[in-house]
């Protein structure tokens, strides 16, 4: 059986004590790994669930849903690390190594969750709301109303099919990114590309219209 030492090229690295004992603990076996399990499960799903909590409002996740999300996520977490702590190279504190697999599986958890349980379709458009998503006043909605339509004859006129369905998606529909990441079978960088561009297309589009002045 192959020991720890071989199998963990970061136990030669320089590592702050508590790394090293994370490390040690992690890879050992018996009583002593399972203890550390324990305590780095907890420890993730106290990461999970205050991430979870902190996008839960405009997801509206609440009570037993919200546990079970974040303990998926942390349980799924505890596996990757598990499975990938031979890649361990002391960069990093070991718990902020281990903290970005849970912020992984928790956008992942969330994304799955709003697609199985959606606010709205996906195509679905509603241009009416969005003056009330941006918490306009009456006297205020009358003037933004126009603005709306003339974004809506932006989008349709200037952006290609792609751009098209990610800004509506994300601006219109409020759908969380890691949602469409999902759909579209795409990547968080990709999609966020690819809203950029859509708007500064339309940014030009309301410049040339006089909706914006040179120097917006």
């Amino acid at each position: 059986m192959t020991g720890p030492a071989t199998r963990h090229p970061a136990q030669s690295a320089a590592l702050d004590r508590e790394s090293a004992e994370w490390l040690q603990e992690l890879t050992g076996t018996g009583p002593v790994r399972e203890a550390a399990q324990a305590r780095l499960h907890d420890l993730l799903v106290r990461i999970a669930h205050g991430e979870v909590r902190r996008r839960a409002p405009r997801l509206r996740i609440s009570g037993p849903e919200l546990d079970d999300l974040a303990y998926q996520a942390a349980a799924d977490a505890l596996m990757a690390i598990t499975a990938k702590i031979g890649q361990f190279r002391g960069e990093s504190r070991f718990t902020t190594w281990a903290y970005k697999f849970v912020i992984l599986e928790v956008s992942a958890k969330i994304g799955r969750h709003f697609w199985r349980h959606p606010a709205a379709p996906l195509a679905a458009e509603d241009w009416d709301r969005l003056p009330d998503r941006f918490g306009f006043d009456p006297a205020q909605q009358a003037e933004w109303r126009d603005l709306v339509a003339a974004l809506r004859r932006a989008v349709d006129e200037g952006l290609t099919a792609r751009q098209r369905e990610v800004f509506v998606a994300i601006v219109l529909n409020a759908v969380p990114l890691d949602t469409l990441v999902i759909e579209l079978d795409s990547s968080r960088n990709a999609i966020y590309k690819t809203l950029f561009d859509a708007r500064r297309k339309l940014r030009a589009a309301f410049a040339a219209n006089g909706y914006l002045g040179d120097d917006c």
